[in-house]
């Protein structure tokens, strides 16, 4: 690929003249010249010349706006921070307490379950034929009806205290 340096230093014919379309013409090498040198390479005439600057005493001076400028847009990234946390908050809220509504739920249906077993349980363990078994497996016998005392309890707290009038 030619660079424009090359492309506006072409000294041949031109390409779409009648001329180019026919062979092109040798010119025989002058006398004295070697016939097997190289054509000049493109831009070969450039030279680039490097000069070693020492920049490590020279100081940046400090520019007094700078300090301003950067405050600025800090306090402006912060006020777009708080609006943008201030929009999304709601939404992450409402998630937040549909995932605590859900939890309750199912935290509800499985005590729900387990009272069901548990009454399930106590009407098993309190239903009068067990308990008679119980009692005639530990020789237990009902009482007599002098054995049965009813308490008539008062107001005065006597009864909790087990103290007689």
């Amino acid at each position: 690929m030619a660079t424009l340096a090359t492309y506006f230093r072409k000294d041949e014919a031109v390409i779409y003249s009648e001329e180019a379309l026919a062979a092109p013409v040798r010119h025989a090498a002058p006398r004295g010249t070697d016939s097997f040198r190289l054509r000049a390479l493109p831009n070969e005439d450039v030279y680039f010349y490097v000069k070693h600057i020492d920049n490590s005493r020279i100081l940046k001076q400090r520019d007094p706006r700078a300090a301003r400028e950067c405050w600025s847009a800090i306090g402006a990234f912060a006020v777009l921070a708080m609006l943008l946390a201030g929009a999304l908050a709601p939404t992450v809220w409402g998630t937040f307490a549909g995932y605590q509504v859900q939890a309750l739920k199912q935290e509800r249906q499985r005590l729900i379950d387990e009272r069901s077993a548990l009454e399930v349980d106590e009407a098993a363990l309190v239903s009068p034929a067990r308990l008679e078994k119980l009692a005639k497996e530990q020789k237990l016998l009902e009482p007599a009806p002098g054995q049965v005392i009813h308490l008539d309890p008062h107001a005065d707290g006597t009864m909790a205290m087990n103290l007689t009038k």
